[in-house]
């Protein structure tokens, strides 16, 4: 089994290990907040279907991914090889582009729907909009501290 990483460490952990260190631990964060936002886009109205799709995508994408990824290192299926390491660092940084996009057409779509929309569906779409953001923050945490572990490794 490979040491736990700190946040400056080179190597990924593996087992229960993965939900002591920092910055795997957002991993769980990751997936809550992830979650909301799923739940939220495919609960609510917006007003433009191609924006919602966009945002369920990145949503879904992420949750899957997020999820695919946590598992793999708690198996320990990296084997402590350096390649796992640019993965992460890859896989959390496009994560973060992609919720940043998603966040700014839900945030739109959220603007544009003001009028017209009561107010159950305008504020579902505003948690929605904050919970993207919250998710965004915590993939760019998370890729920032993955790519300092890349490169040390």
């Amino acid at each position: 089994m490979a040491p736990a990483a700190a946040s400056g460490g080179s190597s990924l952990p593996s087992g229960l290990a993965v939900f002591t260190t920092f910055p795997d631990l957002l991993f769980i964060l990751e997936f809550v907040f992830g979650g909301l936002v799923w739940i939220l886009i495919a609960s609510s109205l917006v007003p433009m279907p191609l924006v919602q799709g966009w945002v369920m995508f990145v949503s879904v994408f992420c949750f899957v991914a997020t999820t695919t990824l946590l598992v793999l290192y708690i198996i320990g299926a990296h084997g402590g090889e350096a390649s796992w390491v640019t993965l992460d660092a890859a896989y959390h940084c496009t994560a973060a582009l992609f919720y940043l996009s998603a966040s700014v057409l839900e945030a739109l779509a959220t603007i544009q729907m003001y009028e017209g929309y009561t107010y159950r569906q305008y504020h579902e779409n505003i948690s929605a909009v904050v919970f993207s953001y919250v998710a965004t923050l915590l993939y760019v945490a998370h890729a920032v501290f993955s790519l300092i572990r890349w490169k040390s490794s």
